[in-house]
């Protein structure tokens, strides 16, 4: 599995934001993690990145133990949260450049070219990141993410922002990256989760009460009416 978690806790205080919950998603494999505002989401995905340390349990990247060795993880993971940070005083190629370096990308120029196509960049390439939309402001997350050729992508809302067009175009990239990487995705756009993913996880105050195929949870009800019946 590339990406698996075992008995994940995290708490604050007394809330349990992460309750002992435990997944895989495999090579080749888009799945949707979906829940309520607050539901543990971004915590679990924080911690699958590193960002965040458990109080019990494990996750694994590409058979790595993100806790022990966060490092090594993190070079197999591309992670677009949804904050997006940018440096919006750089360029965006200045930008792309740097995290090439971050990751010591060997050929930064022919890297960056790519993804810039890939994420659809090409006309905002020489403005500056401050100068962008939300839209354009998204794609430059994304292209970051996948400079480095990861094996396993984490997108936290990465369609948050775009128009329809745009949606269109990165739900196409997110589903090209899914046949031969590991995607784990999140939205609060549930049809984007229908056209993309292969897979369902729902999570609702810390819990998980879903894990299964789009066909088998939906049995002839839409994904919106299976959501709202697992966590209203």
């Amino acid at each position: 599995m590339s990406i698996e978690v075992h008995q994940l806790l995290k708490q604050y205080g007394e809330q349990k934001a992460v309750n002992n919950i435990s997944f895989t998603v495999n090579k080749g494999e888009i799945v949707g993690f979906l829940g309520p505002n607050g539901a543990g989401k971004s915590t679990t995905m924080k911690i699958i990145t590193g960002y965040l340390a458990q109080d019990a349990g494990t996750a694994t990247v590409c058979g790595i133990d993100v806790k022990q060795d966060a490092i090594a993880a993190k070079r197999k993971i591309g992670y677009l949260p949804e904050s997006n940070p940018l440096y919006y005083d750089m360029y965006v190629k200045e930008y792309l450049n740097f995290v090439a370096g971050v990751h010591s990308i060997v050929n930064r120029q022919s890297s960056i070219v790519n993804v810039i196509e890939l994420t659809g960049l090409q006309i905002e390439q020489k403005k500056k990141i401050g100068q962008l939309s939300k839209g354009y402001k998204q794609r430059v997350g994304l292209a970051a993410a996948l400079i480095h050729q990861p094996e396993v992508l984490i997108l936290d809302e990465p369609t948050s922002g775009l128009d329809p067009n745009q949606i269109i175009e990165i739900r196409n990239v997110i589903k090209q990256q899914g046949k031969n990487k590991t995607v784990l995705f999140s939205s609060h756009i549930l049809q984007e989760v229908e056209a993309i993913c292969d897979r369902v996880i729902i999570i609702h105050k810390g819990s998980i009460v879903a894990n299964d195929t789009l066909q088998n949870l939906q049995q002839g009800k839409n994904l919106e009416e299976v959501f709202r019946s697992l966590t209203n």
